[in-house]
């Protein structure tokens, strides 16, 4: 049976960890679209990346992947021109 300082020990590390999820999460949240910092390079583009995300234009229109935990975004830039094969 844990002593009573190492049960709560366990539970203010369960409950931190709780909070940084919680904050993880509005932070996303709150981050908006993939995309959005200086927009897709132009329609000669297929794909392209801001270091973060990489994006491809779909007959379904646009496709981002997820960003990364410590990403550090920059201008976008063209990683495929429109009309190569994937």
């Amino acid at each position: 049976m844990p002593t009573r300082d190492e049960a709560l020990a366990v539970t203010l590390s369960i409950a931190v960890a709780l909070l940084m999820v919680i904050l993880a999460v509005i932070a996303w949240a709150n981050a908006g679209p993939p995309s959005t910092q200086g927009g897709p390079p132009g329609p000669a583009c297929a794909e392209w990346t801001d270091n973060c995300v990489v994006c491809r234009r779909t007959p379904e229109g646009l496709a981002c992947s997820t960003p990364g935990i410590a990403c550090v975004r920059s201008a976008p830039r063209c990683l495929k021109p429109a009309g190569v094969p994937i």
